[in-house]
């Protein structure tokens, strides 16, 4: 069973980084044909998605966040992590780190049923 967990602080500032931590169990990170995303939901907006890592180590970025967000990760701890620079309120959102077959569904507005497999989320709040 596949099973990921999203860590990381919940309350960031304004004009800093946020970093996220996903760590995956049942599955190793570089299996091959597994790409592991990050998703947030702003209030009211739909899943967008942010980016992806591949199993072999490859970056993909939603451009419209791509200036700001690097991914990346650590194999040894089965993780795969998210920084998204120069924060404002605007990035408020739920947080999920996703794994699956796929990750870029052909549009930057995603629904849960493209990707196998979610972590529960976590809120990250932007402070002004």
């Amino acid at each position: 069973q596949v099973q990921l967990r999203e860590s990381g602080p919940r309350l960031v500032k304004s004009s800093q980084t946020l970093s996220l931590s996903c760590t995956v169990s049942g599955e190793s990170i570089t299996t091959s044909g597994y790409y592991w995303s990050w998703i947030r939901q702003r209030p009211s907006e739909e899943l967008e998605w942010m980016g992806a890592i591949t199993y072999g180590g490859a970056t993909y970025y939603n451009p419209y966040l791509k200036s700001r967000s690097t991914i990346d990760r650590d194999t040894s701890k089965n993780q795969f992590t998210l920084e998204l620079s120069s924060v404002t309120p605007a990035d408020t959102a739920a947080y999920y780190c996703v794994g699956g077959s796929v990750y870029y569904t052909g549009s930057y507005y995603v629904k849960r049923e493209d990707y196998d497999y979610w972590g529960q989320g976590t809120q990250v709040t932007v402070s002004s």
